[in-house]
């Protein structure tokens, strides 16, 4: 068995290779979670926690639970005050139900592109993702009164936390809290429900990449010899 000091050597190892390294961390953070994870400093995601002394080495496929999607605090309202269209309770559940689709699809393609194996169900070596997109704020939303001509700099930002159980014991290994801004732009662009998805696309393409780079290192490193 791995000494503490190897298990806690991979678990730096885990993060700076699965995320990189960064000037410093985001601070207002707890050094440790309600749950007993640690926060792994310096990486270029918000805030990583990871549960000391887990063994990654076991872990072959995921299974991902519907992502569950939450607007900004009075997003709907700020809408309907600063448009001249209306965003309606329709619109908010629509949108909502399309990019947790969306984030559905892109994760599997993502991460079974980089070797993952996608499964339904638990089981031994099986991970359950959890992902929340928190504080969505989507800065020119389409809807079917919004005309053509919603300009901004940015399409939007969300904020991910995504968790890590074990699947047979439910226990949570880690957890992952990043905020990103989609589509930035140094001027005002004309935004449409199509650039809009595509520029989703691309930030949760970003999270899956970063995700599978880190379960494989993750496994390499428990893999790894003792020094």
């Amino acid at each position: 068995m791995k000494s503490k000091s190897v298990l806690l050597s991979s678990l730096a190892l885990v993060a700076t290779l699965a995320f990189g390294n960064a000037n410093a961390a985001v601070p207002g953070y707890a050094a440790v979670s309600p749950e007993g994870l640690k926060l792994i400093p310096n990486t270029k995601v918000d805030a990583l926690y990871l549960r000391e002394g887990a063994d990654w080495s076991g872990y072959d496929k995921f299974a991902l639970l519907e992502c569950y999607v939450a607007f900004q605090k009075n997003w709907q309202l700020d809408q309907n005050n600063a448009q001249s269209f209306r965003v309606t309770d329709s619109d908010v559940i629509r949108i909502k139900k399309q990019l947790a689709q969306m984030f559905q699809n892109v994760f599997v393609k993502e991460l079974t592109a980089k070797g993952e194996t996608y499964v339904t169900a638990a089981g031994k070596g099986v991970l359950i993702l959890r992902p929340s997109i928190l504080n969505l704020n989507i800065a020119a939303p389409d809807t079917m009164n919004s005309g053509t001509n919603n300009l901004s700099l940015d399409a939007g930002q969300g904020t991910l936390v995504l968790e890590i159980f074990d699947s047979v014991t439910s226990q949570l290994l880690a957890r992952v809290i990043d905020t990103e801004v989609a589509g930035a732009s140094s001027f005002m662009i004309s935004r449409s429900g199509l650039s809009n998805r595509a520029d989703a696309t691309a930030v949760i393409k970003s999270w899956a990449d970063r995700l599978g780079t880190a379960l494989q290192n993750a496994r390499a490193g428990a893999k790894a010899p003792k020094s």
